[in-house]
């Protein structure tokens, strides 16, 4: 039940990028040169209607398919955060594509996708790869006390 309803919900979000024209190369590429804003906007709404969508899931206790209740933890920011982010960023920007995007392009049709797809696949078994070594990266740093503050 609950791999079909996943395998359902992604094609839904796959063709729903299409249909946004978030596969669409150029479309990312007028995002990243600030010259079409349909892209962010287009983010902007997915979060909001995301956004309703949980308060509405938490507001009424609806459980997640598994049965737990559905709950969000916030993520200390460390170090791996901000290199990931840049990395992705650059990633992104530089193959026109992020995951969900790739895979929706290969959904399309459009093979070259499959580069990025292989780049994911490489990078997420470097990551187990290295992950010890990484490991100080994704510690939080512990706050230092705000000069003049009562904590």
């Amino acid at each position: 039940m609950i791999r079909a309803a996943t395998l359902l919900l992604g094609l839904a979000f796959g063709f729903l990028l299409s249909r946004g024209r978030a596969t669409d190369y150029d479309a990312i590429a007028g995002m990243f040169r600030f010259k079409d804003a349909h892209l962010p906007l287009l983010m902007c709404t997915a979060i909001a209607v995301a956004g309703v969508g949980l308060w509405l899931l938490r507001r009424f206790q609806v459980r997640a398919l598994d049965g737990r209740p559905v709950k969000l933890d916030i993520k200390p920011l460390h170090a791996g955060v901000v290199i990931g982010g840049l990395i992705f960023g650059a990633g992104w920007g530089l193959a026109g594509q992020c995951p969900g995007t790739a895979l929706g392009q290969l959904g399309e049709g459009k093979w070259l996708a499959g580069v990025t797809v292989a780049g994911m696949l490489v990078g997420t078994w470097l990551y187990a790869l290295l992950e010890p070594t990484l490991a100080p990266l994704q510690k939080p740093r512990p706050r230092e006390p705000v000069v003049g503050s009562r904590a």
